[in-house]
């Protein structure tokens, strides 16, 4: 990937949350960026750290994740292609959660003066990141809700609705209904706040019921209105209509 594919990236993340000037899209284009490629389960920044630098998804997935003291993890968001999952750092000085690979992922890391320096010149630009941490709330709570209220099946429902529908927002879903799924049945049931179990037997429930397929890291919807009726699934809080005109 090169350096103009790397921004293009994030450019086509930002332009989900505010329209951009072909000036400012080229300031994006001027960002110092680090590209690394990391393998599966590696961290990218752990509790505890006191980054320097953002990271943004350029290949592959990462999560959100905190260990409790007995080893149990709590999985509390996925992040894909064109995501900074830790843009909070550029306020926060410590870090009080994990972010790590879900597969094999290039990403690119900016410093944290290069992204203040670029906030400050161009207010447009800073607008639609402070949206994208609000939209990341917006997730948080979500996923609470879900945690707390939904079945096993509605939570599911939800985050696969949620996946597709912001994989097509950024222009990397493999079709209408098909996006990636590399999620293992552990790492879902992390997420989920369920047993491996019990997520094996909830997909096999989904599939039996003709609303999705699932193989080979691939997600497939197969019938979008009962899944998004199952889920009570409104995508109103990942406001992808917030451009701005």
């Amino acid at each position: 990937m090169n350096p103009s594919q790397q921004v293009d990236r994030l450019i086509r993340k930002l332009e989900t949350l505010a329209a951009l000037s072909d000036e400012e899209k080229q300031a994006l284009h001027g960002l110092p960026m680090t590209v690394k490629v990391c393998k599966a389960d590696q961290d990218i920044v752990r509790e505890g750290d006191n980054p320097a630098e953002c990271c943004l998804v350029l290949e592959g997935m990462v999560f959100r994740y905190l260990m409790l003291d007995d080893g149990r993890r709590q999985i509390m968001g996925f992040y894909i292609p064109g995501d900074i999952p830790d843009l909070q750092s550029l306020h926060i000085t410590t870090m009080d959660h994990s972010v790590a690979t879900l597969v094999p992922t290039m990403v690119a890391f900016i410093p944290h003066q290069s992204l203040n320096e670029l906030n400050a010149r161009y207010p447009t630009i800073a607008n639609a990141l402070w949206r994208d941490t609000i939209v990341d709330a917006a997730m948080f709570r979500l996923w609470m809700v879900s945690l707390g209220q939904k079945s096993a099946h509605e939570r599911l429902a939800h985050l696969l609705c949620e996946l597709l529908v912001r994989f097509k927002a950024v222009g990397l879903a493999e079709d209408e209904h098909t996006c990636a799924f590399p999620m293992t049945q552990t790492e879902l049931g992390d997420a989920l706040g369920l047993t491996t179990v019990h997520v094996n037997r909830v997909i096999q429930d989904l599939r039996r019921d003709g609303l999705i397929t699932l193989g080979k890291g691939s997600l497939c919807i197969t019938d979008w209105e009962r899944l998004r009726q199952l889920a009570k699934f409104n995508p109103l809080y990942l406001h992808l209509d917030g451009r701005e005109a």
